[in-house]
């Protein structure tokens, strides 16, 4: 199934990777599928640095140069947003909650979420 997606996925122009979630879906809606759950600690440790590395190594370094200003642009962008969106929604949820200590409050969550946090 996994080359029939990818063998789609040139035929029509769209990364792979979007059909094999997509493909992943479907399958899972099958009646009587048997239930594959993953621990997120063994898909972070075993499955995440080949597929980082893959594409580290095959990216251009040219392309990387040429786009670096809008990548550090996004990438400081969304983490203001996202902390301001987090202070706002917790300083609505929480009226006690000051400003300060609401802007503050996403800096202190660990970056992998409530799970990384009991570790």
């Amino acid at each position: 199934m996994v080359a029939l997606l990818v063998w789609v996925s040139r035929r029509i122009g769209v990364p792979f990777p979007i059909l094999l979630v997509l493909g992943g879906l479907v399958v899972d809606f099958i009646p009587g599928q048997p239930r594959v759950e993953l621990a997120p600690e063994l898909v972070f440790v075993l499955f995440l640095p080949p597929l980082l590395f893959a594409d580290a190594w095959f990216s251009s370094l040219r392309d990387l140069r040429a786009n670096t200003r809008p990548i550090a642009q996004l990438a400081i962008g969304l983490v203001a947003a996202t902390t301001v969106v987090v202070g706002v929604v917790a300083h609505t949820l929480i009226p006690e909650l000051g400003w300060a200590a609401a802007l503050a409050l996403p800096l202190t969550l660990p970056s992998g979420g409530p799970s990384r946090s009991a570790t």
